[in-house]
């Protein structure tokens, strides 16, 4: 039995052929005896049209597709294609019995008979080796028993393909709040009680894995599930979106482990695909910061929207290279070049401009770390504010139609140089006469998993088994995932116009330490197991982040999920004076003269000892700068 069962296995179409058409030669045999009460006259007759008939069965169940596959898919669809083909061959055997051949001396009621064993054998000989394949399923004893949380669509999925002979799991049972659900059965498997019950029902029946079959499943239930998980104890994964389950793609290799991001209250986002596409459909695009974590998301992104050519622009050798394997694995893949190049080298970026002649530029290529910029003043107003001013002079030069600044939401009333250097930018994006090229910014705050956030962060020291350190219990932050802001991004730079300043909705602020708890209950541990460690804030930092002004005025676009925002004007000619004290401003030693000078281009700006600062360092800037600009 074994190995006929193997046989089968191996899905082998010659033996699914002869096998099946022995069965049509013992339905032949059958219905004849039947007939003829046990006996068998008429051997020739018998004899002669046995041919035929296979022939024809033969032919009609290769026009059904029953030649191959059948005994691990066998269900209700495949009875039915039998019982189609069967139908088929039936007509198609009569007809050349009697009006091609002209044989009417053929038993009438072989030809009921016949077809009636024959479709019962077909299906049955299927539901049997179904049955057989799956009992004889090799390491059994290896495979991990699962519970599954739910009972609906997405579960059911999930457990025919448990069922499959190559599964490395079994299902012993589901659970669901639904009371209609209680007690029955989903594909064989039992349901066993509502959710809440879990760690009791897995004393009864133990189980490896809790398998978490609810792809609509909102943050709140997600949270819910994990939290019922930990508290029984037992590993947990769940399945992929509801789209994946609806468009059928989903198989017990894609059950993958509840990240944060399922935890996060994100609403899904509607997005106009279409005039994404018309805008850089066919148009070369150029990224900076193109190896980072939004400038990679850009490239992916806007790769899957036809461009003539992708120019993606960092001067990380390494992160490029891995940019590089990553893209060319893409469809649109081969439209891409890498160009290993630093913003403020502006006779490499002229070059790179004018031998690309991009269309439409994103400007990723930013300083973010904030304690690392407030000691390297110096270098986040040279990267930030004098790299983008000579980035859009030779964009506009190069004949770009369109720039996007990507700005933060610590350029709202920024306490250090980081967020005060993203809203210079805004005011230069904002302040720029228009002239042949569209300007604008997206303002948006924190994103998951960017490199050097504080996710990774408290990732790495978990796997380290660390305690998680935390600045502040009360320290808040804004967060979407990476996916969904360059989306918005997108989006945002079709709709905006020259010198807007575009936020995108950012949901309500998180509290780092509930998500570092979240973390915790995620790995399947308890606080008392890793504990959390406040730290102080560091400088430059605030409990919370903002993402408007007081004085902005907040104007809805088409879509719900950007804002534009309207402030007071600033006059392009006295901005592009107090820009170029700025410039001159980093050649003095020291952070303080660079710091009140962005004080006065930034008003709210505020920091540590700024007060100091403005008194002793305004005057010798303000003579330095005098003299600096008299030699000019």
């Amino acid at each position: 039995m074994i190995r006929f069962a193997q046989t089968l296995l191996r899905r082998s179409t010659w033996f699914v052929a002869v096998f099946q058409a022995a069965l049509v030669v013992f339905a032949l045999f059958v219905s004849w005896l039947l007939r003829f009460d046990f006996t068998l006259p008429y051997r020739r007759l018998l004899l002669l049209t046995l041919p035929i008939l296979l022939l024809v069965r033969l032919a009609a169940i290769a026009r059904f597709n029953l030649l191959h596959g059948w005994w691990r898919y066998a269900g209700i669809s495949d009875a039915l294609d039998v019982i189609k083909a069967v139908a088929v061959g039936s007509v198609g055997f009569i007809v050349v019995m009697r009006y091609v051949l002209g044989i009417v001396a053929f038993p009438r009621a072989v030809y009921v008979l016949e077809p009636v064993i024959t479709a019962g054998l077909l299906c049955g000989v299927r539901l049997f080796s179904r049955v057989l394949a799956e009992s004889v399923r090799k390491d059994y004893s290896a495979r991990k028993r699962v519970m599954l949380i739910g009972a609906g669509r997405g579960a059911q999925t999930i457990l025919r393909e448990i069922r499959r002979p190559d599964s490395p799991y079994v299902a012993i049972g589901c659970l669901d709040d639904d009371p209609s659900k209680q007690s029955i059965r989903i594909n064989q498997v039992p349901v066993l009680g509502p959710i809440k019950e879990l760690a009791q029902i897995l004393s009864s029946y133990p189980a490896d894995e809790v398998l978490i079959a609810v792809p609509s499943a909102t943050a709140q239930q997600m949270r819910r599930f994990v939290e019922i998980c930990n508290q029984a104890r037992v590993v947990f994964r769940t399945v992929p979106a509801l789209k994946d389950i609806i468009a059928g793609e989903i198989t017990v290799n894609h059950l993958r482990e509840v990240s944060l991001e399922d935890l996060l209250e994100r609403d899904p986002v509607c997005l106009d695909l279409q005039s994404v596409q018309r805008e850089i459909e066919g148009n070369a695009v150029l990224i900076t910061g193109a190896a980072g974590s939004i400038g990679s998301e850009l490239c992916r992104q806007v790769l899957n929207y036809s461009p003539q050519r992708l120019i993606c622009l960092d001067q990380s050798e390494t992160g490029l290279f891995f940019l590089r394997l990553e893209l060319q694995k893409m469809r649109n893949g081969p439209q891409a070049k890498f160009c290993v190049a630093d913003v403020c080298d502006r006779e490499r970026v002229a070059k790179v401009l004018a031998e690309n002649k991009p269309s439409i530029i994103f400007h990723a290529a930013a300083y973010k770390h904030v304690p690392m910029m407030e000691s390297n003043v110096q270098e986040a107003v040279k990267n930030n504010v004098v790299g983008l001013l000579g980035l859009l002079n030779l964009a506009e030069e190069a004949g770009c139609e369109s720039f996007v600044l990507i700005s933060s939401d610590k350029a709202v009333n920024p306490t250090n140089i980081m967020g005060a250097t993203k809203r210079v930018g805004e005011l230069i994006i904002s302040s720029r006469p228009a002239k042949h090229m569209r300007c604008v910014s997206v303002r948006f705050g924190n994103v998951l998993g960017s490199n050097g956030s504080v996710i990774p962060v408290l990732q790495q020291q978990l796997q380290n088994h660390q305690p998680l350190t935390v600045t502040h219990p009360e320290v808040k932050r804004f967060f979407m995932t990476i996916r969904e802001a360059v989306a918005l991004v997108l989006q945002g730079f079709t709709i905006g116009t020259h010198g807007d300043i575009l936020v995108l909705d950012m949901g309500e602020p998180v509290r780092i330490v509930t998500l570092a708890r979240s973390l915790i209950r995620l790995c399947g541990k308890s606080e008392d197991e890793v504990p959390i460690r406040f730290t102080g804030l560091r400088e430059g930092e605030k409990l919370e982040e903002e993402l408007f002004y007081d004085n902005e005025r907040l104007i809805p676009t088409s879509c719900t999920k950007i804002r534009r925002t309207r402030g007071p004007h600033r006059h392009w000619t006295d901005l592009q004076h107090q820009l170029e004290e700025l410039r001159l401003s980093l050649t003095v030693d020291g952070a303080s003269p660079v710091r009140a000078k962005i004080k006065e281009i930034v008003p709210e700006y505020t920091f540590q000892g700024e007060w100091k600062i403005h008194k002793n360092a305004q005057f010798n800037l303000q003579d330095y700068l005098e003299r600096a600009m008299g030699q000019d």
